[in-house]
């Protein structure tokens, strides 16, 4: 049984509406590779939802940065909640909003997973259920092909990255997190990831057929981290 673990972007689940047309195909295509002898464990994150609340509360009053992660792992809880009930015939019935939440039925082989604790997004979480899970590979699948060697944002001549070990990586993205923060993959989660020398493939959640290129280990576009070169 291969394990993959799919850090779902908030930004495609909803990147200002629920992307409906969107999770169906996605639906169809997690549903097509379980019948492969496929295991999932899907991790949603908060997107526009996290930052609409934490810019809502920080517009009323001074907020911490305990309650802009607390929002967000709640954004990332209810997304979770709309996969799980997507999938309610196949997910395992509860979500997994602890990466260490006991688990009773470990011959399920679809599980959804939100955020945890502040201090990290949901891709920190990823890493830890891709350990405890023995996962062959964390897929980031979020609304970017590549990551880049600059904020793309800000710098036109920001160039996307194939390849790049987690040393390296980090020197780009610096060591703090912040709640909302936008990064490919969040600081805290790639100290962990390379503490484990675990592998990340950032790329385009939307391309499914990407996607299954990444899964069918053909080529596909985006970055892989890796703790060596």
């Amino acid at each position: 049984m291969k394990t993959i673990v799919i850090s779902l972007g908030g930004s495609i689940i909803v990147p200002g509406e629920i992307q409906v047309e969107f999770l169906k195909k996605f639906k169809e295509f997690i549903l097509k590779f379980l019948k492969k002898n496929y295991r999932f464990i899907i991790v949603t994150g908060g997107g526009s939802v996290a930052r609409n609340y934490i810019k809502a509360a920080s517009e009323i009053t001074k907020i911490s940065d305990d309650d802009k992660d607390w929002l967000g792992i709640h954004a990332t809880r209810i997304n979770a909640h709309l996969i799980i009930t997507i999938f309610r015939k196949e997910a395992y019935p509860i979500v997994l909003d602890s990466p260490l939440k006991k688990i009773d039925g470990k011959e399920c082989r679809l599980f959804i997973a939100s955020g945890w604790r502040p201090g990290w997004s949901s891709d920190y979480d990823a890493v830890l259920l891709a350990d405890r899970f023995k996962a062959d590979k964390i897929i980031n699948a979020s609304n970017i092909d590549y990551a880049y060697d600059k904020d793309i944002s800000k710098y036109k001549d920001a160039k996307p990255i194939k390849k790049i070990t987690w040393a390296k990586y980090r020197k780009i993205i610096g060591s703090k997190w912040t709640p909302g923060m936008r990064v490919p993959f969040d600081p805290v989660a790639s100290k962990m990831a390379q503490k484990l020398k675990i592998s990340v493939i950032i790329t385009r959640g939307t391309d499914l057929e990407n996607l299954k290129n990444i899964l069918e280990n053909k080529k596909f576009k985006g970055t892989v981290i890796t703790c060596c070169t």
